[in-house]
This record gives C-alpha cells, sequence and structure tokens, in this order.
C-alpha cells in the first residue's frame, strides 16, 4: 500500500497480489492523528497489506521541508505501530496527477478527489518498478 501524505488528506493506493502494478484506491479526508491512523490500519487489515509506503515530501533541491518533517512523524507512528514503511522521494507526483486529470477534462473539484490518490498510485509505480528490478538482478 502507498500513502501520498498531505496536510488535509492522503492518498491511498495499493498494489496487485504480485507487486507488479499500482491502483488507486481513495483520496482520504485527515481528521486527527488518532483517526488516521486508524483508518490506515482498516485498510491495512481489510486488504492484506504486508508493507506501507510512504512519499516523503522533499523541496525540488532535495532539502526537508515544514512537510518532510510532519510526513516523518507520521511514518514514524505507523513503525510504532508495527508496520514495515520505506519512505521514498514524491518530488512533482502531485503536480503530474494534477496535469494528467487535467489533460482528462477534470473539473477543479473532481482533481480534489482524485490528485492524491492517483499521486500514491504513481508513487507506488516507481517503488514496485525499483524493487522489482533490483529483485530480477539478483536473479
Amino acid at each position: 500500500m502507498c500513502l501520498d501524505l498531505g496536510e488535509k488528506r492522503i492518498g491511498v493506493a495499493v498494489s496487485d497480489p504480485f507487486n507488479t502494478y499500482a491502483l488507486p484506491v481513495e483520496t482520504y479526508n485527515r481528521k486527527n492523528l488518532k483517526t488516521d491512523l486508524l483508518k490506515i490500519s482498516q485498510y491495512v487489515k481489510e486488504k492484506s497489506i504486508t508493507a506501507i509506503v510512504c512519499g516523503l515530501p522533499v523541496n525540488f533541491d532535495g532539502t526537508e521541508s515544514i512537510q518532510t518533517k510532519r510526513a516523518k512523524f507520521f511514518i514514524d507512528k505507523l513503525i510504532e505501530l508495527g508496520y514495515t514503511v520505506y519512505s521514498v522521494d514524491e518530488r512533482c507526483t502531485s503536480v503530474e496527477a494534477e496535469e494528467t486529470l487535467k489533460q482528462q477534462g477534470k473539473t477543479i473539484k473532481e482533481t480534489k478527489l482524485y490528485v492524491d490518490s492517483l499521486a500514491a498510485t504513481s508513487i507506488l509505480e516507481g517503488f514496485l518498478n525499483d524493487y522489482n528490478n533490483r529483485r530480477k538482478s539478483k536473479l
């Protein structure tokens, strides 16, 4: 499962059982830390998730932003709950997702509904590609 961690929303995507492709699940509107962690735990249980990939929002020059620190805090809470968590650079994924949705003719309201889950899908696809390439190179 992948999470695109935003201040107001969390985009959620999952992979197929063979870890070959990613699918958007939903954009979750954040409530508070306890409720947000409970919602993620529900996803993990319902979808038999074995690991969580979280996009780490960094500045274009690679330095940390305030949002990076917030994401790391949330990631630390997931780890405290016992989940295996991978964090990956998510630069430009939301911008790319917004552009894709605009090209599809989505309204601003529709874009807000889908952009975060589409960004999570993009993050997860990148992670799965790297994971599968590393696995193949070891064979």
